[in-house]
């Protein structure tokens, strides 16, 4: 393992320098994974999955995604800090070691250094978390809608009616009716998103975008937690932001991974709270959490426990604090999410 202390880091350098498919080379594991055009599949190789088709690595963005267990996401140094239990910086120091990286101050990459294939397509710093894509999909993105993946989401034109907002999964979530009323909540019968509770999701103007569907219960291995409308780019909303933003002005915004944790921080009295809908910030993301907050403002970032929130919040750090004033809440393993904590707990983690 790198010291790393003292030793300088140019992280955009290192992603520059290095292809995701030499850091698949280097573990040994391009010959388990199967290409077609661009796209990369298998199983994944950072939780041991074994579903042929959960693992997924796009050659022209460099990046990866998993859309099993355990839901990773990102960069080559996404990967590599979660292949080896290390924070990002760490990952860099061990790419630059491996593949020879001068990320010196300035300096030009040494001759020797492996360079990513030129693309027509723009690198990306990161693949954002996407949901697993459902049996009956339509096919996937053409290359063009994939270089438009941050444009913002179209309002829709209609509105799910007719919710069943006593569905016992709600009360099973421990939310309330003012919960469930507030952020319109309620299981869906009839439509796309039949069998689950939906979550209207709405843009930084107040704008209906989206529906998350949740499954009411723990899904089966072939049938996703989440289900997202075909196109949606949950990279370019915060959820609730739009109610957050008018909430408790002067007050830190909160951000969480997820809805559910989103839905308890909000029935601790906390108002001002949002969620990324993953443990991925994107640029668009940090762009509209630093609208929102103000150069003087205050954020704290309270992401599930575990290697994948602590990678999420480095990176967050490295997004947010040169625009605006960033904490973090650490939570313990043996309760990792906000929603499996109690209202006082929240208040005094938060305080």
């Amino acid at each position: 393992m790198p010291k790393g202390k003292g030793e300088f880091v140019d992280f955009k350098q290192v992603k520059q320098s290095v292809t995701i498919l030499q850091i698949l080379d280097h573990y040994g594991i391009t010959a388990s994974l199967k290409r077609t055009g661009d796209t990369l599949n298998g199983p994944c190789p950072l939780h041991g999955g074994h579903n042929p088709t959960q693992f997924r690595v796009s050659v022209a963005k460099n990046c990866y995604n998993c859309f099993g267990e355990c839901q990773a996401g990102g960069n080559i140094l996404d990967f590599v800090a979660k292949k080896e239990n290390v924070n990002i910086r760490n990952a860099a120091l061990l790419i630059q070691k491996w593949f020879s990286v001068d990320s010196s101050k300035g300096k030009k990459p040494a001759e020797n250094t492996p360079k990513a294939p030129a693309t027509s397509e723009p690198q990306k710093p990161a693949c954002p978390p996407v949901e697993k894509p459902e049996p009956t999909s339509p096919p996937a993105e053409t290359p063009k809608q994939q270089e438009e993946s941050d444009a913002p989401n179209k309002p829709l034109g209609f509105a799910l009616k007719n919710l069943n907002t006593a569905h016992p999964y709600l009360q099973e979530r421990g939310l309330t009716k003012e919960t469930v009323e507030t952020f319109g909540l309620g299981f869906c019968e009839k439509g796309t998103m039949t069998g689950r509770i939906v979550i209207p999701i709405h843009n930084i103007g107040g704008e209906l975008v989206g529906y998350a569907g949740r499954f009411p219960g723990t899904p089966s291995d072939d049938t996703p937690k989440y289900k997202l409308p075909k196109g949606f780019r949950k990279n370019v909303e915060v959820f609730n932001l739009h109610r957050a933003a008018k909430a408790e002005p002067g007050a830190p915004l909160v951000v969480v991974e997820g809805y559910f944790g989103c839905f308890t921080v909000w029935q601790a009295g906390i108002h001002r709270v949002v969620a990324i809908t993953g443990w991925f910030l994107s640029d668009v993301q940090a762009a509209l959490i630093a609208q929102v907050v103000g150069k003087n403002g205050r954020v704290i970032f309270m992401l599930d426990a575990g290697k994948v929130g602590q990678a999420g919040q480095e990176q967050a750090l490295v997004k947010l604090a040169s625009k605006v004033f960033v904490q973090t809440v650490a939570l313990k393993p043996e309760r990792p999410q906000p929603d499996q904590l109690s209202p006082t707990e929240i208040l005094e983690l938060l305080q």
